[in-house]
């Protein structure tokens, strides 16, 4: 990940993308869209597959938590995997937690669309 392993403030050894932005976790971020269609059928069988998943997602070394964000308005179905950043780079080569098979299930689901991924630093203020 770019910037990671910059030395944050003065005295701290977090990674850091300016000396005060420093940050301790990383998270990866799964999401499409979904449709009112069929009753929000597509967004109830999202929420079916996270949960059948998240169990085991959690189980995965420096794992912090799994978050599922919902928009009822511009209909996104988001999951969070926050992930200490020391152990990010063993989290990514090892398949971001079943990635791959996970987004494969989901663009499968009729009326979910739009499906994208994204890294980032993930910190409580």
């Amino acid at each position: 990940s770019r910037g990671i392993g910059n030395q944050g403030t003065e005295g701290s050894n977090m990674p850091a993308l300016t000396p005060s932005t420093t940050f301790e976790h990383i998270a990866r971020e799964w999401r499409c869209k979904w449709s009112e269609d069929n009753d929000k059928a597509s967004l109830e069988a999202a929420t079916q597959l996270l949960a059948s998943v998240a169990p085991d997602l959690k189980k995965h070394d420096g794992v912090v938590s799994v978050q599922r964000v919902v928009c009822g308005g511009c209909q996104d179905f988001k999951v969070i995997i926050k992930v200490t950043a020391d152990k990010y780079d063993g989290f990514k080569e090892g398949g971001h937690g079943g990635e791959e098979a996970f987004m494969t299930k989901l663009m499968a689901i009729p009326g979910l669309h739009t499906f994208d991924t994204q890294t980032y630093t993930f910190e409580e203020l």
